[in-house]
């Protein structure tokens, strides 16, 4: 089972047990994890679900999709690691993964 730690935007750090299969929004929503909204959730239908890649896995993932860059327009802070978590599948290969959240989503 993948170990996902997310970092909130103040440095507090939880790591939980991601499900392969699940993606990181879903993975997040089940514990419970603050300042991750997930409004619309999963459709890729919003932005409050935006969080931050560690680079160093950010090849693991694929490029974002079309729809997925369209909704990151509507995000606050998009930065070059700049994911919607609804997009992004939980795998074996993501184990250890760090993910932060920024400190404001963007809109639905």
């Amino acid at each position: 089972m993948p170990r996902i730690t997310f970092t909130d935007h103040t440095g507090v750090a939880r790591e939980v047990d991601a499900q392969t299969g699940e993606t990181l929004m879903e993975a997040a929503v089940k514990n419970d994890i603050p300042d991750l909204e997930a409004e619309c959730g999963g459709a890729c239908a919003c932005a409050t679900c935006h969080v931050y890649i560690d680079p160093a896995f950010l090849s693991q993932m694929g490029a974002a999709s079309a729809a997925e860059q369209d909704m990151l327009s509507f995000a606050s802070d998009v930065r070059k690691n700049s994911r919607l978590s609804c997009q992004i599948l939980v795998t074996e290969a993501l184990d250890g993964l760090g993910v932060e959240t920024p400190e404001t989503q963007g809109e639905a």
